[in-house]
């Protein structure tokens, strides 16, 4: 589930900047802002990422779709170490089918630039505006998903606080690091292109902003403030992470949030 996730996201965002970005497309010439078509392309994997966190699929596997997310919730003890390899491994391979599927469909417009598989390098201001915009965003993300997702009254709209955020971080960030923020993502267009610029900083910097919050967030609210590694719990889905929630019928889902979130 996690590879198709993935993948599923990786063929909308190739789609979509072909569609804004490849010169000889219609809608590329019909918009002539850079920053408008950017913006366009925010809102689309912003809702990409929405109907993927509340899809079926999301539900199930808790909607990672991203190495650095498995890692952080495997840090804080609630995805075992088996799943997280799993986890992380068909995410990668997800990623990488994705891509290839955009080869297949879109060729020339997908692999030659602008778009050039979608690959992420540094931008507007060079390695160090990439590795600082990385860890930011990454940051954010994982503060937010925690935050939300541990919270009563919003944890379940938590997809839509992370879809929000990748509509802004495709806008504002992308110019500087091309927005990675997920080590999978950057590998699947890194090995599919052969370009591997910097892609230590597209693993590294997304993995340290995720942990520097989850640790920052368990300073601040205690060791067991974070109760699953799902971005949804508001579901009947069996939970396979080491979940502090209160399952009613065992371990297949009847859960009751309400004595477990904070207010």
């Amino acid at each position: 589930m996690e590879a198709a996730l993935l993948g599923i996201f990786m063929i909308s965002a190739g789609v979509f900047t072909c569609l804004f970005e490849y010169p000889n497309s219609l809608v590329h010439q019909a918009i002539a802002s850079a920053d408008l078509r950017r913006f366009l392309i925010g809102i689309a994997m912003g809702l990409t990422a929405i109907a993927l966190i509340y899809s079926p699929w999301g539900k199930q596997s808790g909607a990672h779709i991203n190495p650095a997310v498995t890692l952080t919730f495997y840090r804080l003890g609630k995805v075992k170490s088996k799943d997280a390899l799993f986890y992380v491994l068909f995410q990668c391979l997800g990623g990488l089918a994705g891509v290839y599927l955009v080869v297949a469909l879109l060729r020339d417009a997908f692999t030659q630039p602008p778009v050039s598989y979608i690959v992420t390098v540094p931008g507007i201001r060079g390695w160090l505006g990439a590795l600082v915009g990385e860890l930011a965003i990454a940051f954010i993300m994982m503060l937010t998903v925690l935050y939300t997702s541990n919270h009563k009254k919003f944890s379940r709209y938590t997809g839509l606080f992370a879809g929000g955020l990748v509509m802004l971080y495709v806008f504002l960030e992308a110019p500087f690091s091309g927005f990675g923020m997920n080590p999978a993502r950057s590998f699947a267009s890194a090995f599919a292109a052969q370009n591997w610029t910097d892609f230590g900083l597209y693993v590294l910097a997304p993995l340290a902003g995720m942990l520097a919050a989850a640790e920052l967030y368990q300073f601040l609210l205690g060791p067991r403030a974070v109760k699953c590694a799902k971005l949804n719990h508001h579901t009947h889905k069996r939970c396979i992470f080491r979940c502090g929630y209160n399952h009613k019928n065992g371990h297949r889902g009847g859960v009751n949030l309400s004595d477990r979130l904070q207010q």
